[in-house]
């Protein structure tokens, strides 16, 4: 599988925030649009890839931001906890462990048993 990695902080925004656009620059809406729409569709023509998001170097990401980024995958573009889980990879100090991954893990959940 090829790596596509994407620093947060660096290449998005220290303190991602919000859930839509109406909400700031660095809301959850636009980071689904912008960067994880954009690496799924490409899996159409390139399926063996996996994005790899760093959030090392953040301050903080609200949780809006991490639900409407990572839930609005499935609820609003149709993907399956099983695409995530095959195609992304979060990166983290153990520091940030439950403010990123445990919090992205459980809107996952979330919004997969919503729409089922």
């Amino acid at each position: 599988m090829l790596e596509i990695k994407y620093d947060v902080a660096k290449e998005y925004y220290p303190r991602p925030m919000g859930r839509a656009r109406k909400d700031g620059l660095h809301s959850g809406e636009r980071f689904r649009e912008e960067v994880l729409l954009p690496f799924f569709q490409s899996l159409k023509t390139n399926p063996n890839q996996i994005l790899v998001l760093d959030f090392n170097g953040i301050s903080t990401a609200g949780s809006s931001y991490l639900e409407e980024s990572f839930g609005g995958l499935i609820r609003k573009n149709g993907y399956r906890k099983s695409d995530l889980n095959r195609h992304l990879k979060i990166v983290v100090d153990d520091d940030l462990k439950e403010l990123i991954t445990d919090r992205i893990e459980k809107y996952i959940n979330d919004a997969e048993s919503k729409v089922k």
